[in-house]
């Protein structure tokens, strides 16, 4: 069901002053410090001299010029950000006030009006079992503000969701190192080699979304439940308390392995739910990634 033209500006209004808020009041100058400088890129080759850092020193020219050689690198003006949003069926899903693609559009406002706040380009790619959209990155509030139009007027599908498809295809688009957040329910299998390699090639973000009745059921007595995006139908006994710990267990199974995973590809994760705010959680990653860089 796709959203009406009125009310799909109604919520990029609101979401917008929302998120500008928080962006003003609450993030302001960490994006920048913790991004800063993230890009760089060579500037030139000059001779060594004394107090110089050893590891700049330029291996091959020193060999042919006879005495040591360093690289100077410079800091790019500005970084390019793009957003992997997954708009398959199962991010319709919501228990309560919104569901998880509402969500994803928020932190993808909150996210990019920081990035064009910092003079950076921002773009995105919305998926699901294919890639839905492509918008190439651009800078300023009217780009910002495209990416939360475009990911709330997606239309609602029954589609899966390919990650590694469209990690697949930000590799064909973007050659240079860039900053990627990929924002999705993770209800995928079998991305983890394309995911490895955007992970070496760009500095990588992931954000899990979820919603509580994901990880755990309430008892509701014999429901039908449909799978959003395969739209098959069945039945669950929400009162047996067997069912309950059984769905309860294999949920939190499955987080425990998808976190596994991302820190076993040294892959900076954030754990986001439809029901409690997410300012806090993006916030103590940037402090965790600024302390990081400073101890290197």
């Amino acid at each position: 069901m796709s959203i009406d033209t009125k009310e799909l500006m109604r919520q990029v209004g609101k979401i917008r002053f929302f998120t500008k808020r928080l962006v003003d009041d609450r993030m302001s100058g960490e994006y920048h410090s913790v991004f800063k400088g993230h890009g760089i890129e060579f500037d030139e080759v000059r001779e060594y001299v004394p107090g110089d850092d050893i590891r700049t020193i330029d291996w091959n020219v020193t060999a042919r010029m006879g005495h040591p050689f360093i690289k100077r690198f410079s800091e790019e003006r500005e970084l390019t950000v793009m957003f992997l949003v997954d708009v398959s069926g199962s991010m319709c899903f919501g228990s309560g006030a919104r569901p998880k693609a509402e969500l994803a559009a928020e932190v993808t406002s909150l996210l990019a009006l920081a990035a064009i706040k910092n003079q950076d380009k921002v773009g995105m790619i919305l998926f699901s079992n294919q890639i839905v959209k492509y918008l190439p990155p651009r800078k300023g509030r009217t780009a910002a503000m495209r990416l939360v139009r475009e990911a709330l007027a997606a239309e609602e599908t029954r589609h899966g969701t390919d990650i590694a498809g469209a990690l697949a295809f930000l590799t064909k688009v973007q050659k240079r190192k860039i900053v990627v957040f990929l924002i999705s329910d993770f209800m995928s299998g079998d991305y983890e080699k394309e995911l490895r390699m955007v992970a070496r090639r760009h500095d990588l973000i992931v954000c899990h979304l979820s919603d509580p009745r994901e990880k755990d059921l309430s008892d509701a007595g014999v429901i039908e439940v449909q799978d959003p995006e395969t739209g098959f139908v069945f039945i669950v006994d929400t009162s047996s308390a067997a069912v309950r710990k059984k769905f309860r267990e294999r949920a939190q199974a499955e987080n425990a392995a998808l976190d596994a995973s991302f820190k076993r590809l040294k892959v900076d994760s954030l754990s986001l739910s439809t029901d409690r705010p997410y300012i806090d959680d993006i916030r103590r990653l940037f402090r965790l990634r600024q302390k990081r860089a400073q101890r290197m």
